[in-house]
Order: structure tokens, then C-alpha cells, then sequence
């Protein structure tokens, strides 16, 4: 479900019905140069290609290669990951006052606001 043009109220009871029933969610929306994206994905699976590190020399124990791992680029694994995304509702309910919400306040894009 994509949503843009909503109010907040609209977008947070749509998205439980998605999140409820495991419906992906998207709502974004602009005003003038700014603009928000929120995507609840529910549960996501997922496969990333991952490099190897092996030693380029791994019986030459001297040297200042000694301790670089070398990207072996022709050797790859594929390593299976997991996300849950939050709903619209539990990342609109943030507390700002706590310490670890002051950590991250320097971190939150100034957009994130909007939908407050």
C-alpha cells in the first residue's frame, strides 16, 4: 500500500491494517523543498553478497602485510538477513526526553518533525 497526501491520523490506522495483516506499507509526502519517506516492510528477508577476507600470503608470517587481510573479490557467500520495521505509530511515539533520545536527536533529520 503506497499513501501520500494523508493526514497523520489516516496514515497510522491504514498502516496498522497493513501491519496487522502483513501488508507492505508506504507513505511519504513533500512541502516545498522538504519531504518524508516511511516504509514498514513488516517482516523483511533478505540476501546479501558478502566478500571473503583471506590473507594474500598466509604461510609469510613477517612484514608489514602480517596483519591486512587481504578482499578476495573472486570468492563470495551469501549471507541470509532479517529486518523488522517498526509501524508508523511506534516511530511517531518517540520521547525525546530521555538521554538516549538526546543521543539520536543529533542524528534525526530535521524532516522527521514534519509529521509531528
Amino acid at each position: 500500500v503506497c499513501l501520500t497526501c494523508c493526514s497523520r491520523d489516516v496514515m497510522v490506522k491504514i498502516n496498522q491494517i497493513c501491519h496487522k495483516n502483513s501488508i507492505k506499507f508506504f507513505t511519504g509526502d513533500v512541502f516545498g523543498y522538504h519531504g518524508y519517506m516511511f516504509a514498514d516492510l513488516g517482516e523483511h528477508e533478505f540476501v546479501e553478497e558478502k566478500t571473503k577476507i583471506t590473507k594474500v600470503n598466509p604461510g609469510v608470517e613477517d612484514g608489514p602485510d602480517t596483519k591486512k587481510a587481504k578482499f578476495d573479490s573472486s570468492e563470495t557467500t551469501m549471507v541470509k538477513k532479517r529486518v523488522v520495521f517498526c509501524p508508523l505509530k511506534e516511530a511517531l511515539a518517540v520521547d525525546w526526553s530521555g538521554e538516549k533520545a538526546k543521543a539520536a536527536l543529533k542524528r534525526t533529520a530535521p524532516d522527521y518533525f514534519l509529521l509531528q
